[in-house]
Protein backbone atom coordinates (compact mmCIF):
# COMPACT_ATOMS: atom_id res chain seq x y z
CA UNK A 1 0.00 0.00 0.00
CA UNK A 2 2.82 2.39 0.90
CA UNK A 3 6.55 2.56 -0.01
CA UNK A 4 9.05 0.63 2.12
CA UNK A 5 10.29 3.90 3.63
CA UNK A 6 7.01 4.37 5.51
CA UNK A 7 5.91 0.78 6.09
CA UNK A 8 6.79 0.96 9.80
CA UNK A 9 4.76 4.08 10.48
CA UNK A 10 1.57 4.27 12.51
CA UNK A 11 -1.75 2.82 11.32
CA UNK A 12 -4.06 4.67 8.98
CA UNK A 13 -6.66 6.99 10.53
CA UNK A 14 -10.07 5.57 11.30
CA UNK A 15 -11.79 8.89 10.62
CA UNK A 16 -10.69 11.53 8.12
CA UNK A 17 -12.40 14.93 7.98
CA UNK A 18 -11.91 17.30 5.05
CA UNK A 19 -12.51 21.02 4.54
CA UNK A 20 -12.85 21.20 0.77
CA UNK A 21 -11.62 24.74 0.09
CA UNK A 22 -10.67 26.44 -3.16
CA UNK A 23 -13.43 25.70 -5.67
CA UNK A 24 -14.11 29.36 -6.42
CA UNK A 25 -10.45 30.34 -6.71
CA UNK A 26 -9.79 27.38 -8.99
CA UNK A 27 -12.67 28.39 -11.26
CA UNK A 28 -11.40 31.96 -11.41
CA UNK A 29 -7.92 30.70 -12.32
CA UNK A 30 -9.58 28.94 -15.27
CA UNK A 31 -11.42 32.10 -16.28
CA UNK A 32 -14.76 30.54 -15.32
CA UNK A 33 -17.62 31.30 -12.93
CA UNK A 34 -17.56 29.94 -9.37
CA UNK A 35 -20.25 27.31 -10.05
CA UNK A 36 -17.84 25.69 -12.52
CA UNK A 37 -15.44 25.17 -9.61
CA UNK A 38 -18.14 23.64 -7.44
CA UNK A 39 -18.93 21.10 -10.13
CA UNK A 40 -15.25 20.26 -10.48
CA UNK A 41 -15.14 19.89 -6.71
CA UNK A 42 -17.81 17.19 -6.89
CA UNK A 43 -15.48 15.11 -9.05
CA UNK A 44 -12.71 15.47 -6.48
CA UNK A 45 -15.10 14.45 -3.72
CA UNK A 46 -16.17 11.35 -5.64
CA UNK A 47 -12.55 10.32 -6.19
CA UNK A 48 -11.76 10.88 -2.50
CA UNK A 49 -14.68 8.73 -1.37
CA UNK A 50 -13.48 5.90 -3.61
CA UNK A 51 -9.88 6.26 -2.39
CA UNK A 52 -10.90 6.37 1.28
CA UNK A 53 -13.01 3.24 0.89
CA UNK A 54 -10.12 1.45 -0.82
CA UNK A 55 -7.80 2.44 2.05
CA UNK A 56 -10.38 1.02 4.49
CA UNK A 57 -11.00 4.34 6.22
CA UNK A 58 -13.97 3.79 8.53
CA UNK A 59 -15.43 7.31 8.43
CA UNK A 60 -14.98 10.17 5.95
CA UNK A 61 -16.54 13.53 6.84
CA UNK A 62 -16.71 16.26 4.17
CA UNK A 63 -17.50 19.91 4.94
CA UNK A 64 -19.85 20.59 2.04
CA UNK A 65 -21.65 23.78 3.14
CA UNK A 66 -21.13 25.74 6.34
CA UNK A 67 -23.64 27.76 8.33
CA UNK A 68 -21.61 30.83 7.29
CA UNK A 69 -21.93 30.01 3.58
CA UNK A 70 -25.47 31.41 3.63
CA UNK A 71 -23.76 34.83 3.50
CA UNK A 72 -22.55 34.16 -0.03
CA UNK A 73 -24.39 35.71 -3.02
CA UNK A 74 -27.89 34.28 -3.43
CA UNK A 75 -27.14 33.05 -6.95
CA UNK A 76 -24.17 30.99 -5.70
CA UNK A 77 -26.15 29.54 -2.78
CA UNK A 78 -29.08 28.64 -5.05
CA UNK A 79 -26.69 26.96 -7.45
CA UNK A 80 -25.12 24.96 -4.62
CA UNK A 81 -28.52 23.79 -3.37
CA UNK A 82 -29.47 22.61 -6.86
CA UNK A 83 -26.10 20.91 -7.20
CA UNK A 84 -26.59 19.05 -3.91
CA UNK A 85 -29.98 17.75 -5.07
CA UNK A 86 -28.54 16.71 -8.44
CA UNK A 87 -25.54 14.95 -6.93
CA UNK A 88 -27.64 13.06 -4.40
CA UNK A 89 -29.99 11.84 -7.10
CA UNK A 90 -27.06 10.72 -9.24
CA UNK A 91 -24.65 9.26 -6.67
CA UNK A 92 -26.72 7.45 -4.05
CA UNK A 93 -27.07 4.26 -6.08
CA UNK A 94 -23.30 4.00 -6.53
CA UNK A 95 -22.68 4.65 -2.83
CA UNK A 96 -25.18 2.00 -1.88
CA UNK A 97 -23.77 -0.56 -4.30
CA UNK A 98 -20.31 0.02 -2.80
CA UNK A 99 -21.50 -0.54 0.76
CA UNK A 100 -21.15 3.07 1.89
CA UNK A 101 -23.51 4.50 4.49
CA UNK A 102 -24.46 8.15 3.99
CA UNK A 103 -25.13 10.44 6.94
CA UNK A 104 -25.81 14.19 7.04
CA UNK A 105 -25.08 16.64 9.84
CA UNK A 106 -26.19 20.25 10.05
CA UNK A 107 -29.24 22.47 10.47
CA UNK A 108 -31.60 20.71 8.09
CA UNK A 109 -34.49 23.02 8.84
CA UNK A 110 -32.63 25.79 6.99
CA UNK A 111 -32.42 23.77 3.77
CA UNK A 112 -34.88 23.57 0.85
CA UNK A 113 -37.63 20.96 1.29
CA UNK A 114 -36.62 18.93 -1.77
CA UNK A 115 -33.03 18.70 -0.51
CA UNK A 116 -34.16 17.56 2.94
CA UNK A 117 -36.23 14.82 1.30
CA UNK A 118 -33.30 13.65 -0.84
CA UNK A 119 -31.10 13.56 2.23
CA UNK A 120 -33.58 11.52 4.25
CA UNK A 121 -34.13 9.10 1.35
CA UNK A 122 -30.37 8.65 0.88
CA UNK A 123 -29.83 7.97 4.58
CA UNK A 124 -32.65 5.44 4.66
CA UNK A 125 -31.40 3.65 1.56
CA UNK A 126 -27.82 3.30 2.78
CA UNK A 127 -28.53 2.82 6.50
CA UNK A 128 -27.51 -0.84 6.55
CA UNK A 129 -24.16 -0.41 4.78
CA UNK A 130 -21.00 -1.04 6.77
CA UNK A 131 -17.99 -0.68 4.46
CA UNK A 132 -17.53 3.03 5.25
CA UNK A 133 -19.60 5.90 6.67
CA UNK A 134 -19.63 9.05 4.56
CA UNK A 135 -20.72 12.09 6.58
CA UNK A 136 -21.67 15.24 4.68
CA UNK A 137 -21.79 18.43 6.74
CA UNK A 138 -24.41 20.66 5.11
CA UNK A 139 -25.52 23.94 6.74
CA UNK A 140 -23.22 22.90 9.56
CA UNK A 141 -21.32 24.98 12.10
CA UNK A 142 -19.34 23.90 15.14
CA UNK A 143 -20.99 26.50 17.37
CA UNK A 144 -24.43 25.32 16.19
CA UNK A 145 -23.44 21.72 16.96
CA UNK A 146 -22.39 22.46 20.55
CA UNK A 147 -25.45 24.64 21.21
CA UNK A 148 -27.76 21.89 19.91
CA UNK A 149 -26.04 19.31 22.12
CA UNK A 150 -26.39 21.54 25.18
CA UNK A 151 -30.06 22.16 24.40
CA UNK A 152 -30.75 18.42 24.22
CA UNK A 153 -28.98 17.80 27.52
CA UNK A 154 -30.77 20.74 29.15
CA UNK A 155 -34.12 19.34 28.01
CA UNK A 156 -33.30 16.04 29.74
CA UNK A 157 -32.39 17.87 32.93
CA UNK A 158 -35.64 19.86 32.77
CA UNK A 159 -37.68 16.69 32.26
CA UNK A 160 -35.99 15.03 35.24
CA UNK A 161 -34.33 12.26 33.22
CA UNK A 162 -30.87 13.34 34.40
CA UNK A 163 -29.40 15.54 37.12
CA UNK A 164 -27.01 18.44 36.45
CA UNK A 165 -24.30 16.44 38.19
CA UNK A 166 -24.67 13.73 35.55
CA UNK A 167 -23.37 16.04 32.83
CA UNK A 168 -19.84 15.19 31.70
CA UNK A 169 -17.87 15.15 28.44
CA UNK A 170 -19.20 11.74 27.44
CA UNK A 171 -22.80 12.89 27.85
CA UNK A 172 -22.23 15.99 25.74
CA UNK A 173 -20.46 13.88 23.11
CA UNK A 174 -23.47 11.56 22.85
CA UNK A 175 -25.60 14.53 21.83
CA UNK A 176 -23.31 16.05 19.19
CA UNK A 177 -23.77 15.62 15.45
CA UNK A 178 -21.08 12.92 15.24
CA UNK A 179 -22.49 10.89 18.13
CA UNK A 180 -21.70 7.21 17.76
CA UNK A 181 -18.70 7.80 15.48
CA UNK A 182 -15.01 8.02 16.40
CA UNK A 183 -13.55 11.52 16.57
CA UNK A 184 -11.57 12.53 13.48
CA UNK A 185 -7.96 11.34 13.58
CA UNK A 186 -6.94 13.52 10.64
CA UNK A 187 -8.28 16.83 9.34
CA UNK A 188 -7.28 17.82 5.80
CA UNK A 189 -7.83 21.37 4.59
CA UNK A 190 -7.12 22.28 1.00
CA UNK A 191 -6.75 25.75 -0.50
CA UNK A 192 -3.91 27.12 1.60
CA UNK A 193 -5.84 28.52 4.57
CA UNK A 194 -4.75 27.36 8.03
CA UNK A 195 -7.90 27.53 10.13
CA UNK A 196 -10.80 25.21 10.91
CA UNK A 197 -13.60 27.66 10.06
CA UNK A 198 -16.09 26.60 12.74
CA UNK A 199 -15.89 22.93 11.72
CA UNK A 200 -16.31 20.12 14.28
CA UNK A 201 -15.11 22.31 17.16
CA UNK A 202 -15.99 19.74 19.80
CA UNK A 203 -14.52 16.80 17.92
CA UNK A 204 -11.12 18.12 16.80
CA UNK A 205 -9.52 18.35 20.26
CA UNK A 206 -6.76 15.83 19.47
CA UNK A 207 -7.01 15.62 15.70
CA UNK A 208 -3.88 15.84 13.55
CA UNK A 209 -4.09 18.70 11.02
CA UNK A 210 -2.82 18.61 7.44
CA UNK A 211 -2.94 21.87 5.47
CA UNK A 212 -2.14 21.97 1.77
CA UNK A 213 -2.11 24.87 -0.73
CA UNK A 214 -3.68 22.58 -3.34
CA UNK A 215 -7.09 23.87 -4.40
CA UNK A 216 -9.85 21.34 -3.89
CA UNK A 217 -10.56 20.50 -7.58
CA UNK A 218 -6.87 19.58 -7.91
CA UNK A 219 -6.74 17.42 -4.77
CA UNK A 220 -6.37 13.94 -6.25
CA UNK A 221 -5.74 10.47 -4.82
CA UNK A 222 -1.98 11.01 -4.88
CA UNK A 223 -2.29 14.06 -2.66
CA UNK A 224 -4.65 12.16 -0.37
CA UNK A 225 -2.02 9.50 -0.05
CA UNK A 226 0.54 12.14 0.90
CA UNK A 227 -1.80 13.36 3.64
CA UNK A 228 -2.18 9.82 4.97
CA UNK A 229 1.58 9.32 5.00
CA UNK A 230 2.00 12.60 6.88
CA UNK A 231 -0.52 11.40 9.46
CA UNK A 232 1.27 8.09 9.85
CA UNK A 233 4.52 9.89 10.63
CA UNK A 234 3.04 11.76 13.59
CA UNK A 235 3.25 10.78 17.27
CA UNK A 236 -0.19 11.10 18.85
CA UNK A 237 0.09 11.69 22.60
CA UNK A 238 -3.44 12.90 23.53
CA UNK A 239 -1.93 15.13 26.21
CA UNK A 240 0.35 12.42 27.59
CA UNK A 241 4.02 11.64 27.19
CA UNK A 242 5.41 9.14 24.70
CA UNK A 243 7.88 6.67 26.26
CA UNK A 244 11.47 7.44 25.23
CA UNK A 245 11.94 4.16 23.37
CA UNK A 246 8.70 4.66 21.39
CA UNK A 247 9.51 8.30 20.67
CA UNK A 248 12.91 7.38 19.27
CA UNK A 249 11.34 4.72 17.05
CA UNK A 250 8.79 7.25 15.78
CA UNK A 251 11.48 9.83 15.09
Amino acid sequence: MFPDAVKNLHPLPRHVAVIMDGNGRWAQSQGRQRHFGHRAGVRSARALVEAAAEQQIQVLTLFAFSSENWKRPATEVDGLMRLFVEVLQREVDALHENGIQLRFIGARDTLPTILRKRMADAEARTAGNTRMTLVLAVAYGGHWDIVEAVRRVAAKVKSGHIEPGDIDEQLIQRHTALAGLPAPDLLIRTGGEKRISNFLLWDLAYTEFYFTPTLWPEFDTGRFREALEHYRSRQRRFGGVVPVREAVAGD
